[in-house]
């Protein structure tokens, strides 16, 4: 009796303690315990961040898993580029120094802005920007247009026939090579070639076109457009084709025409497209071909055929001027990567489209 009387005592002191001690202790969300009033414990941000990133590189191995052979086609593409245009970057450093051939280019002395300078007060400076930016912005604005009007006119033709052929007319001499333009080129303008035979026999006089700096960017330009034409028009035919036929029939519901067609359905849909060529193709104004110039030009049309790319050719590969001849060709970058930016911009305040 006594030994029942002291357990009941005990049990009777013990009890409050125990259940003050399991209810300070509270369950967490997460299942864990933790002390009541607190709250849930903020995990620590490093173990946060380790969960995130595990996380990401799951998802990431899940994707390659998934789909690595089109990561091992593109992984061929990086690495070209990475090799071809990248990694020779390192030798811009040449525009800064005053190369030294026992040295190489990390070992030769830094001279700063030098070679720029040189180049600024070159007495040949503002004959090679007005020739670039002449030939350049000429190309665009007689080369630009062509394609996009015949691509226009080719959406109107019914006869899949003569479209076809057109196309292929047009889009052949996209495949031959510049050297062979060229070389035709100056068979048919030599001073006895087929041109000037039929000036000869219609009473003009014969002309050596290639040896007159006038005739130039004529020759220039008008085979550039000759060249180009069906490659762009075919981009603008892929681009019309992907207009929805409905549009039309609606607008011929409506009583609209041909005119009012192309103006309000086929011009606005065919837009983007012309603002992401164009903006390409302002890379042109400053950076001209140099291949094409080469073979067309000689001392005696260096007046309106020589450009920035030639200039650099002569100094750095003929004339041994590698520090100098890399300084001309980094302005040249420079000023090209200006142009475009500029144009995206402005071609996105007025128009909305842009390359990016």
């Amino acid at each position: 009796m006594a030994s029942d009387t002291s357990a009941a005592s005990v049990a009777a002191a013990g009890g409050p303690a125990k259940e003050s001690t399991g209810s300070a202790l509270q369950r967490r969300s997460d299942g864990s315990l933790g002390q009541g009033g607190d709250g849930p414990r903020a995990e620590p941000e490093a173990t946060v961040l380790g969960r995130q990133g595990r996380a990401r590189f799951d998802r990431i191995a899940r994707n390659f898993g998934h789909e690595k052979y089109l990561y091992l086609m593109t992984a061929v593409g990086v690495i070209v580029v990475f090799l071809f245009s990248y990694l020779p970057m390192y030798g811009v450093l040449l525009a800064f120094k005053r190369y030294d051939f026992t040295a190489g280019i990390l070992g030769s002395p830094w001279v700063g802005f030098h070679n720029f300078e040189l180049f600024f007060k070159n007495p040949f400076f503002w004959r090679l920007i007005r020739n670039t930016v002449l030939l350049g912005f000429l190309s665009i604005v007689w080369g630009f247009w062509p394609p996009i009007l015949l691509a226009l006119l080719l959406n109107e033709v019914r006869s899949a026939g003569y479209k076809r052929a057109v196309q292929t007319i047009t889009y052949l001499p996209h495949f031959i090579a510049v050297v062979v333009i060229i070389g035709m080129l100056k068979e048919l303008l030599a001073y006895d070639g087929v041109v000037n035979r039929l000036v000869a026999a219609l009473g003009g006089e014969p002309v050596s076109y290639f040896a007159k700096p006038g005739w130039f960017r004529t020759i220039y330009i008008g085979s550039g457009v000759w060249q180009g034409i069906g490659f762009s028009t075919i981009i603008y035919l892929a681009a019309l084709s992907g207009i929805d036929p409905e549009l039309y029939e609606s607008s011929i519901v409506e009583g609209a025409g041909r005119r009012q067609m192309a103006r309000f359905i086929t011009l606005p849909h065919l837009l983007p497209y012309v603002m992401v060529l164009l903006i390409l193709s302002t890379v042109g104004i400053i950076n001209v071909g140099f291949e094409k110039v080469f073979l067309m030009y000689s001392p005696a049309t260096y007046e309106t055929a020589d450009v920035i790319q030639t200039f650099v050719y002569r100094l750095a590969l003929e004339g041994g001027q590698f520090a100098f001849g890399t300084a001309v060709g980094l302005f040249n970058s420079v000023v090209s990567l200006i142009f475009m930016v500029a144009v995206n911009l402005l071609a996105r305040r007025v128009t909305g489209h842009s390359l990016w």
